[in-house]
């Protein structure tokens, strides 16, 4: 039995988390190579799922029986609907209703190699307002996730008041694409609050380039500079880890890649509930390994296996 599997079958919540930021609607089709300027590509569909960061993570955090406190804005229209009605048949519940507006859809176009293209239309998830926020409670020690396209958005900054204001809790950041959209001043006071970090192997070149380094030194000197750690996801090859002066790689989980659609957001999923739980930093991204494996294997981003089936598949390992 691996340690994994023995530490998953007491996986359980010791710390409240709190999951902000976006629910939307995702078509996702496959496209034989991507579009370029004047063409006219047949696509496929695969299918119409619900997604959006923040969703994403908050449906891998319950199917491993983590509890979380949902602030993922649903408003009022065609996607809207959809998300409402997805949510409800899976138990999911937003504490944030807005009072108008539609929510967001993103156009994914999935390459031959699984690799996939966003195409993305705001909606009220990038609409957050101070009443929002100020319903929100959040318990001191709490695990707070927060994706970089809300801290990209035009309410950014607000988003950022408020998370200064929380009182002795532990920030959970993936910065995705947008890392190189948020303007210096207001990453300087998001990386004043010391948030754990996560970025896949593109975001991790855009971050040392933004730093004016060397991206094999980005770990050590992100630690030098920010004092927080930080999660480098490095796809087949695994992921590797900052903390401090410790450090660690953790190798891949064998999968057979279908799409890639929602493998960060899984990634960050698993890894939360392994925080939630009172894991070392080392062993809740191996469950973030293992449950980003299972998502890439199968179509969509809203597919996170259950505690159950990660129990199963990796029982003999």
């Amino acid at each position: 039995m691996s340690s994994l599997t023995q530490r998953l079958e007491t996986l359980h919540a010791t710390r409240p988390v709190t999951v902000l930021g976006a629910a939307v609607v995702d078509v996702i089709a496959d496209a034989y190579a991507l579009p370029w300027r004047g063409c006219d590509i047949e696509l496929k569909q695969q299918g119409v799922n619900i997604g959006g960061c923040a969703l994403n993570i908050a449906i891998a955090l319950k199917r491993l029986g983590i509890a979380a406190q949902n602030a993922l804005p649903i408003g009022h229209g065609v996607w809207a609907d959809i998300i409402r009605n997805a949510m409800e048949k899976q138990d999911l519940h937003s504490t944030i209703e807005a009072e108008t507006g539609d929510n967001g859809w993103c156009l994914a176009l999935v390459e031959p190699d699984g690799e996939r293209t966003f195409m993305s239309f705001s909606g009220v998830e990038n609409q957050w307002q101070p009443s929002w926020l100020a319903a929100l409670n959040v318990p001191q020690h709490s695990l707070v996730y927060v994706s970089g396209y809300q801290l990209a958005s035009p309410c950014g900054e607000l988003l950022t008041d408020w998370l200064e204001a929380l009182p002795n809790v532990t920030l959970f950041i993936d910065f995705g694409p947008r890392i190189a959209d948020i303007p210096d001043a207001l990453m300087t006071r998001i990386m004043a609050c010391k948030p754990i970090v996560s970025l896949n192997r593109q975001e991790a070149l855009l971050a040392a380039e933004l730093l004016g380094i060397d991206v094999e030194t980005l770990g050590a000197q992100w630690q030098q500079r920010f004092g927080s750690a930080l999660i480098i996801r490095q796809d087949k090859d695994g992921a590797v880890w900052y903390d401090a002066d410790a450090s660690g790689y953790i190798p891949a989980c064998a999968a057979t890649v279908v799409d890639t659609i929602g493998a960060g957001d899984s990634h960050a999923g698993g890894t939360l509930a392994g925080l939630a739980a009172g894991w070392r930093l080392a062993d809740a991204v191996e469950l973030g390994n293992a449950v980003a494996a299972w998502v890439v294997s199968r179509r969509g981003g809203d597919c996170a296996p259950t505690r159950e089936a990660l129990l199963l598949a990796h029982k003999d390992v």
